[in-house]
């Protein structure tokens, strides 16, 4: 491989070995071998290379997809990978950045079934889930309703006299809209509907629909299935509509494990009803790593391009310097690169914290739920609008060639973005754990313990920031400290604000209407300190030479002054830190910036991101854009013919002038 001699420079004036963040960030040098070693295996597979899908229409991509999905789940079985992040791995490099039909399937439907049926509907509908003897998705979403699930139309009626669920769209507006691969692939779902009995509602349960024959595809009777039509990205993806005229299902087919209805229509209420959200808190906790990685992705392609691209003469006659020499530059990347690496930290926190209280759920203790679901309600908020807006940051950054496909971010943007609103929709998700900061102010009042991610509000925060030098402005303590003060502060304030206005007369639910301002500026600097925390944290306790201790500090303190240098009117409210302390913080993010300068094209080269998943002529590991620009843009179908056959509205045209 030939390398760009600019980008090679850059690896060999690095001061540490990026395999060594690379060992770190998979959580060790054999996962990082098992990591490659599967990717190679789906990467070198004849039969999952095909043509580059953005020259693809959508008819074809989606057939490409379908094709590709099932060639993934028949090498999955060849190659007896078993082990679910081999699976995971192997699928994501096989798919090439696409979506796979199964994709709702595997992370939703198996899930369900794993955590929410009971032994008897687990015995019938798990092998086949896992066979791929049914395909589902999950119906949630409606055309008038999403985040907001309590507000969901459609209806399962219990028939005792037939032992049987009777789902029905009441009306247009209960249509289910958007579930994943609905339009045309799957034949089978998890659907969510109000359930009633006995002349009773009873709100959110959870019901096994199948929606297609199994022998020809056809929709069943009852059941009107389509694709929504073009979206913002995500081509490849049939997001459908489902309409139900009082279709009717076994009473076995509700998932039970938790609520039950008896024979004569007699309910069984579960434990806790966040319980039947589960496989949604999971699949939020999942969009924490997804947000970091698609940052890191365009961090990836924007650091290597401004080490290859030159631009400018500085000095009259002078060489053009690298665009990552210009500060500007290294302003719109450095600080992206920092949020990507706290993120992925982030992410591996709430990873392990969802195993934990995953584990307490299966012993019977629900008490962290809560926790869980309010964490991963603000961080998957949280992450997912900084990697949409990183990424958007990182793409002008890479200049007219940053709108092209070619450079990759079209479709990382597209697939990034979606995370703000997938799953639930940023600001719904920010004001529940908005209610879950709330609840715990109170707890703390009363003495309660609080969870570790919470804990700071049972401690009185320091009330000046006690830095007295730029040196000082450095200190990660210090740094953190002042965004646990921002929090503390925040939080209780919007406490107090939403309690003044019900004790002024104002019912709960205006109060809360009311609030949102103070609520939502709580919860991001809760999720700002959780972030910074967790960053911190790491550098302190995990394992590392002083060479990339040195880095992570570096990047780590970017991260959280660039933070204070655009929250700073949060930090001076109330006189925490002072103007010049402000002005300090400011002037060390511009040495900060000089600091990273020689490492940062190998902290990207750490995230470990192969070419054919990166998928952008910029973003290169040999640097070699401009060469592959051209042969890229060559490809083109429009360049098949040298005169395209639309000429033919020209022709008479132009030659009527002749």
């Amino acid at each position: 491989m030939t390398v760009n001699p600019d980008l090679q420079k850059e690896r060999d004036s690095a001061t540490f070995e990026s395999t060594e963040l690379t060992f770190m960030l998979d959580r060790g040098a054999d996962r990082t071998r098992r990591r490659r070693y599967i990717q190679s295996l789906a990467l070198q597979d004849p039969d999952l290379n095909e043509v580059d899908h953005r020259f693809l229409t959508r008819d074809e991509l989606y057939s490409s997809i379908v094709r590709r999905s099932v060639i993934i789940a028949r090498k999955l079985k060849e190659l007896n990978l078993t082990d679910l992040n081999d699976q995971l791995i192997y699928k994501g490099s096989a798919l090439r950045g696409e979506g796979s039909i199964f994709a709702i399937h595997d992370l939703m439907l198996i899930p369900m079934l794993q955590s929410q049926a009971t032994e008897k509907q687990r015995k019938k509908w798990l092998p086949m889930a896992l066979n791929y003897d049914i395909i589902g998705t999950y119906l949630q979403t409606e055309l008038a309703h999403g985040t907001f699930v309590r507000g969901l139309e459609t209806t399962a009626t219990y028939d005792p006299a037939t032992e049987e669920f009777v789902i029905n769209s009441p009306t247009l507006t209960s249509t289910k809209w958007w579930p994943g691969f609905l339009g045309k692939s799957v034949n089978f779902a998890v659907l969510m509907a109000q359930l009633h009995s006995k002349g009773k509602k009873y709100g959110i349960h959870s019901f096994l629909v199948p929606l297609r024959r199994f022998d020809n595809h056809q929709p069943l009777p009852g059941i009107t299935l389509g694709d929504i039509g073009p979206k913002f990205g995500s081509a490849g993806n049939d997001n459908g509509f489902c309409r139900f005229d009082h279709v009717r299902i076994p009473r076995e087919n509700m998932l039970s494990k938790y609520a039950k209805i008896d024979s004569d229509g007699t309910y069984h209420p579960p434990i806790s009803d966040k319980i039947v959200y589960g496989a949604m808190v999971l699949t939020r906790v999942g969009m924490v790593a997804m947000a970091a990685g698609g940052l890191a992705s365009g961090c990836t392609i924007a650091m290597r391009y401004s080490a290859v691209r030159r631009q400018t003469e500085l000095t009259p006659g002078g060489i053009e310097p690298q665009i990552l020499d210009y500060q500007s530059q290294q302003l719109k990347l450095f600080p992206q690169l920092a949020t990507a690496l706290a993120l992925k930290f982030a992410a591996r926190n709430i990873r392990d914290r969802c195993d934990q209280i995953q584990d307490d759920i299966k012993a019977g203790n629900v008490s962290t739920l809560q926790e869980l679901h309010g964490l991963s309600s603000g961080m998957k908020a949280f992450s997912s609008l900084a990697a949409n807006n990183g990424i958007e940051t990182l793409r002008l950054g890479c200049g007219g060639h940053g709108y092209s496909e070619a450079s990759g971010f079209p479709s990382l943007y597209s697939t990034v973005t979606v995370l703000v609103t997938a799953e639930g929709e940023y600001t719904v998700m920010i004001l529940q754990c908005a209610r879950y900061l709330v609840k715990c102010i109170a707890k703390a009042a009363g003495g309660e313990i609080l969870p570790t991610s919470i804990a700071y509000l049972t401690e009185k925060p320091e009330l000046k920031c006690p830095a007295k030098t730029p040196e000082d402005v450095l200190n990660l303590e210090i740094l953190s400290n002042a965004y646990k003060h921002r929090a503390y502060r925040l939080v209780t304030e919007a406490g107090q604000q939403l309690q003044s206005l019900v004790k002024s007369g104002k019912p709960q639910h205006v109060a809360w209407n009311e609030s949102h301002m103070y609520l939502v500026q709580a919860t991001e600097a809760h999720c700002h300190y959780y972030t910074v925390m967790n960053f911190v944290n790491s550098i302190k306790t995990l394992e590392m030479s002083d060479s990339l201790r040195s880095v992570l500090t570096s990047l780590c303190q970017l991260y959280a002054l660039y933070g204070i240098d655009q929250h700073a009117g949060q930090f001076a409210q109330d006189g925490y830190m002072t103007g010049q302390q402000l002005s300090m913080a400011t002037s060390q993010i511009a040495s900060l910036l000089t600091t990273i300068r020689p490492n940062a094209v190998n902290v990207v080269d750490a995230f470990d991101y192969p070419d054919e998943l990166l998928k952008s002529e910029l973003g290169r590991y040999d640097g070699n854009v401009y060469e592959n620009m051209y042969k890229w843009a060559k490809d083109s179908p429009l360049n098949k013919t040298e005169v395209h056959d639309s000429y033919k509205y020209l022709k008479p045209m132009l030659q009527s002038k002749m």
